[in-house]
């Protein structure tokens, strides 16, 4: 009797953001609102400044301020190693400065914000501890599954 391997392909960017849309949309339902109204997954190694894919209200101009909407949360996370499905979150972000980043692979990373509120507005809802459980499940599909973009 043979023994057979099964071979996981590793995810692709499509199968990244149906993940992220769908937690995005379990979000608000627990929410009862939009809790990020926008996202992107971010590669250090892909053209386009990094943008690999975008949702949100800034499709014109989201790539052009990545480093300072990112500032709160490179100072969050400052000297940290993380690994595939660790989260920071940058409570006083407000703005276009990004709420929350997972790291989604090797060298890929989601962000996540609200531009009109700060995590820390967002987290005073007691809804927030329903939609974080997911925002939780989102993170462990890329702990076990890490994303490989290209």
């Amino acid at each position: 009797m043979g023994v057979s391997f099964f071979f996981l392909a590793p995810m692709d960017l499509e199968t990244a953001r149906r993940h992220i849309q769908t937690a995005l949309e379990r979000m608000r339902a627990h929410y009862l609102q939009v809790v990020f109204d926008e996202w992107a997954i971010l590669s250090l190694t892909a053209k386009n400044r990094g943008v690999l894919a975008y949702s949100g209200p800034r499709v014109e101009s989201f790539g052009q301020q990545v480093l300072v909407d990112a500032e709160p949360l490179r100072v969050a996370a400052s000297g940290r190693p993380f690994t595939e499905g660790d989260i920071e979150f940058a409570l006083e972000a407000s703005g276009t400065h990004y709420d929350v980043f997972m790291k989604l692979g090797p060298a890929s990373y989601l962000v996540c914000n609200h531009t009109a509120k700060s995590m820390a507005d967002i987290r005073s809802d007691p809804r927030w501890l329903k939609a974080q459980a997911v925002f939780f499940e989102l993170s462990e599909k890329f702990r076990a599954d890490p994303l490989v973009a290209v």
